[in-house]
């Protein structure tokens, strides 16, 4: 999320709230971005989908790890939450045994889809789909590599319960 877009104190204040679930009424969304709301906002729920391209609008709230769960166009309230998935996590030693539930929680903790995902890990898309679908676990060399990403953006492991091999 670019700084100078309308919505980056959106996505910096959703980034920093560690909230499960965050209430705005649209007056004090205005007030976070010092901008009104564009008439759409107001007129229907088009504006608040969950959408990965077009709306920069939802690119701050899902890059800040955030979905629309409800929208309230009368009494003019929004609720912003974390998307839920659960996960073990398994180790090995100091090595996170990375499975088809924690790439799929790593990526809505990212906020991206799969090919986006693939993208920062330099692999397909469809071996992205493959973990997350159980046909294939990713490599030992791999897993180590989906660590020091989730670290990197604080992915929860502790969010899961924590197994020893």
């Amino acid at each position: 999320m670019k700084p100078e877009t309308k919505y980056y104190n959106l996505y910096v204040h959703l980034r920093r709230s560690g909230e499960d679930q965050v209430v705005f009424t649209f007056g004090e969304l205005e007030r976070l971005i010092n901008d009104q709301l564009p008439p759409s906002a107001f007129e229907g729920r088009d504006f608040w989908s969950n959408r990965r391209s077009g709306g920069v609008q939802a690119r701050a709230w899902m890059e800040a790890g955030y979905h629309v769960i409800e929208v309230d166009l009368d009494a003019q309230r929004v609720c912003f939450g974390r998307p839920v998935v659960q996960y073990t996590v398994r180790k090995e030693g100091d090595t996170v045994l990375w499975d088809g539930a924690m790439v799929r929680a790593l990526r809505a903790h990212l906020g991206v889809n799969q090919s986006e995902l693939a993208g920062l890990l330099g692999v397909r898309q469809q071996t992205v789909s493959e973990w997350e679908t159980a046909a294939y676990a990713p490599t030992r060399a791999r897993s180590k590599h989906l660590t020091m990403v989730a670290e990197r953006v604080d992915f929860p492991f502790d969010a899961g319960s924590v197994e020893d091999e």
